[in-house]
């Protein structure tokens, strides 16, 4: 008998109408629309993930039942979930080949946009690797349980993972390493990394758009999840429900979560319940500051890195007198590489001595939103208040930016305290000129020039 693929499944309709209510037949199998049948394999279009979902949760063995009596026993089906946005310029397909649990599917997914398979970027900086993490006594337990997830993402019982500790310590590289070491091991799984505040402004975004369920679903396929700074869900009612959905189904299907705050979930304000109970099913730890002998290697291990030559009472003088956080271990080396560059001149003790001096006082005393502003302007010859203009001169976007990538990496201000007073923007600006920034340190070699020029002139 040929078979097409509008005749078996308007068979199968048949059946399902006679199995179930109007309501539920009518929500759930009107909107499909069968696509082809191809060597045994139908393709059906539904309307979003969502409805993928309900079918394989609530239906599939219904819908097996029928394919292998009118298709035959080793009937297939594919899904075909195409979401037609009004605005969005192509449609965006995603095909998933799954299976029932009497194995009348093949288990497998293979994701596709527009025919090609699906590549979720996982947003990780190639530099944030376990080999550039330096293991210590303040971070031991977080570095091994990371490498443990790394070879076993969901498998294990740190899931979720939630590191904690104070700015500068080492979170936000830990949590990467974890997304770089499991891309490594499974390269076929969908690896994520997401500050919290993105998270947000997506969220938001599909509320707006009436997308909720898509966002939902895409971020239910992915394997594992690393979402930074999760203090920043406080007090955000909706964006902590949907997360805490998500959560569940990652959970409940063996995917890995990893979390990063700055506080013991015990500790956050303003977050559910529910979810700081499931922050603690998995794995707390706590990234402290390093002890002397971490620093030293902190010290060594990047100088070699960047190739910076300096004698070891440098190295023991900034270890000695830079003592709360690997951030300003490293923003110490640099001030030195800076001035010796621009000056010609060796790394000695004298001028360690100097610089380490200033920056301890600086440090102290803290640099203000308004202190970096100012220093930014300076070198940029314009003044502050051009850099809440509308202006898209390059020289002034560029101010703007390198102002907020200071403001983020030197302070502790929010995101939105940083965009306020620095341009008058939100905190999702603040987040791009980060991203770009940082970016373009690793391309243009006149920009990283002036990064370092400008850091030097936050600790003279």
């Amino acid at each position: 008998m040929n078979l097409n693929h509008q005749f078996v499944w308007r068979k199968c309709l048949e059946v399902f109408k006679s199995s179930m209510d109007v309501d539920s037949f009518q929500t759930w199998f009107d909107p499909i629309i069968p696509l082809k049948l191809i060597d045994g394999v139908l393709t059906i279009q539904v309307p979003s993930l969502y409805y993928y979902e309900i079918i394989e949760e609530h239906y599939i063995e219904m819908v097996s039942r029928c394919l292998k009596e009118f298709i035959g026993h080793n009937a297939k089906l594919e899904y075909s979930v195409f979401m037609d946005k009004s605005t969005a310029q192509t449609p965006y397909t995603m095909n998933l080949s799954t299976s029932n649990k009497s194995n009348f599917l093949n288990k497998q997914e293979n994701k596709t946009v527009g025919g090609k398979k699906l590549h979720v970027n996982p947003q990780l900086n190639s530099d944030y690797t376990f080999d550039n993490f330096i293991e210590g006594d303040c971070n031991q337990l977080a570095r091994v349980a990371g490498l443990a997830i790394s070879k076993k993402p969901g498998e294990t019982a740190f899931n979720p993972l939630v590191i904690f500790g104070k700015s500068g310590l080492g979170k936000t590289h830990l949590a990467q390493a974890i997304g770089a070491e499991s891309k490594k091991y499974f390269p076929h799984k969908n690896v994520l990394y997401v500050n919290a505040n993105t998270f947000e402004n997506q969220f938001v975004d599909a509320a707006t758009s009436n997308t909720r369920n898509d966002f939902i679903n895409f971020y239910q396929q992915i394997d594992v999840l690393i979402i930074d700074d999760i203090q920043d869900f406080a007090k955000k009612t909706g964006t902590q429900n949907t997360f805490f959905h998500i959560f569940n189904h990652l959970h409940q299907t063996k995917k890995q979560l990893v979390l990063t705050s700055d506080q013991p979930p015990a500790e956050l304000q303003g977050m559910e319940e529910r979810l700081l109970t499931r922050f603690k099913w998995g794995l707390l730890t706590e990234l402290t500051v390093p002890n002397y002998e971490t620093r030293v290697k902190i010290l060594e291990h990047k100088m070699l890195k960047d190739g910076i030559k300096a004698p070891s009472e440098v190295v023991h003088y900034i270890a000695t007198n830079i003592t709360r956080n690997v951030r300003e271990l490293e923003s110490a080396l640099i001030s030195l590489l800076a001035l010796s560059t621009l000056n010609k001149t060796e790394i000695n003790l004298k001028t360690t001595e100097s610089i380490i001096n200033k920056l301890v006082k600086k440090t102290n005393t803290e640099l203000t939103l308004n202190d970096i502003k100012a220093i930014v302007c300076n070198y940029f010859s314009i003044e502050p208040d051009a850099l809440k203009s509308k202006s898209r001169k390059r020289e002034i976007v560029q101010a703007r930016q390198i102002a907020m990538y200071f403001a983020k990496k030197k302070t502790n201000y929010s995101l939105s305290q940083i965009g306020a007073i620095i341009g008058d923007r939100d905190h999702a600006t603040v987040l791009y000129a980060n991203k770009t920034i940082n970016n373009l340190i690793d391309t243009d070699k006149e920009l990283r020039g002036r990064i370092i020029e400008i850091e030097a002139k936050m600790v003279s």
